[in-house]
């Protein structure tokens, strides 16, 4: 039965991830449909009756044939609903199921997905303590620091979170694959943006329903502290969105610098986001967006592939091949053929095996991409490709792949 567990992992990663999506979009659509409420409202006229019920803002919408009259309470309103809905389990289930698809991607398997011996020769128990001990830090830090004097302080609060966080990224970068390094960011952002939603929105929000239970006024500030934590969540989606993705695109996490790769990257997105929430309030501030583009272009120039030298075809093309061959067995088909040998692999990645002769010219493209272009395989160099064997891949590619 032994021989079915990583057939099991498969499928509990399969599973998994399609409920991590699931949970994610849940959860980042809510967050985005409250953040463009809270900045679409406008007053009511002053001395109406929406003002003196206490509603700070109100807007009309339609959608899906119906009409919407959503209002917004500048503190609470003076009865209780008796149903009150709580946006709060999309953000668990999300968090929940990251992490159990970060167990199952990467801590069972963190031989394979978190070491590059080229980076750092670690353990497997090393290097899961620290991804997750970046979890835990990672959040103790930004709520000190929220708690703290600069909190109040947006703007340098907001400065200072995207050093750590870019700081972060270096040090992780130094002693995991690039590829793990990138997810804990990830799986980092992600926990302070649930931790917000654990420790303090949905606390602020149970303090002022009791309050209200209790006929008391609620204090409003529990309201402004929920706010704050949420704007920070609307500027973390789209960095974490990226990361959600990034581990398609082996030319950002494999490069020599992806740390400073992946800062530019979170700062475009922080940049975008912010010319939406401020359109959503009625200004349009082009000079965001702008930068957010700049930002993506510089880094797609400054990561291109350079030219690669010229290498002299061999003489021989069925000797090449042969090389070839003899460095894709060697290298590779532990992982991509009909039945891995690589631990946590039940089946090849992407269905791609390199058994035969036949299997290797079908997918010449695809090694030469992913072992030459942009070394993304073998994964973290797992199984010591040297590049004198891709140089031989490159020369057999180039000569016609024959």
């Amino acid at each position: 039965m032994e021989y079915l567990i990583p057939y099991g992992l498969e499928w509990a990663n399969l599973l998994v991830r399609w409920l991590h999506i699931i949970t994610g979009i849940a959860w980042i659509g809510a967050s985005f449909y409250f953040v463009w409420l809270d900045n679409s409202i406008r007053p009511p006229a002053p001395g109406s009756d929406l003002a003196k019920k206490g509603v700070s803002g109100e807007l009309w919408a339609v959608h899906g044939g119906g009409f919407y009259n959503p209002q917004k309470y500048l503190v609470a309103p003076a009865e209780l609903p008796k149903e009150l809905h709580w946006f709060k389990w999309e953000a668990y289930s999300t968090w929940l199921s990251g992490i159990a698809l970060l167990t199952i991607a990467y801590y069972f398997n963190a031989q394979a997905m978190m070491i590059d011996k080229s980076v750092a020769d670690i353990s497997s128990w090393q290097a899961v303590g620290i991804g997750i001990g970046t979890l835990v830090v990672g959040w103790t830090v930004y709520d000190l620091l929220c708690r703290s004097p600069l909190g109040k302080r947006d703007l340098w609060f907001g400065v200072v979170i995207f050093v750590l966080i870019v700081a972060t990224a270096y040090g992780l970068t130094h002693v995991l694959s690039g590829r793990a390094a990138y997810i804990h960011i990830g799986a980092l952002i992600g926990t302070i943006m649930v931790g917000n939603v654990l420790m303090l929105i949905i606390p602020g929000q149970r303090k002022m329903v009791d309050a209200m239970s209790a006929g008391r006024t609620p204090d409003p500030i529990h309201g402004q502290k929920a706010k704050q934590r949420s704007v920070h969540n609307n500027y973390f989606t789209l960095p974490v969105l990226f990361i959600m993705i990034s581990n398609h695109y082996a030319m950002t996490y494999r490069n020599d610098r992806a740390w400073l790769v992946l800062a530019f990257i979170m700062a475009a997105g922080v940049f975008i986001r912010h010319f939406f929430n401020l359109r959503h309030k009625g200004r349009v501030e082009w000079r965001y967006p702008a930068i957010g583009v700049l930002l993506l272009a510089g880094v797609a120039v400054a990561i291109a592939p350079s030219k690669p030298a010229a290498v002299a075809p061999a003489a021989d093309p069925a000797a090449a091949f042969a090389t070839v061959q003899a460095v894709v067995a060697q290298r590779c088909v532990a992982c991509h053929s009909a039945h891995p040998t690589q631990a946590g692999f039940a089946a090849a990645p992407l269905g791609v095996a390199f058994d035969n002769a036949a299997e290797i010219h079908q997918n010449a493209e695809k090694i030469y991409k992913q072992v030459v272009q942009t070394k993304a395989m073998p994964l973290a160099n797992l199984t010591n490709m040297t590049d004198a064997e891709r140089t031989q891949i490159a020369a057999w590619y180039e000569a016609g792949a024959k």
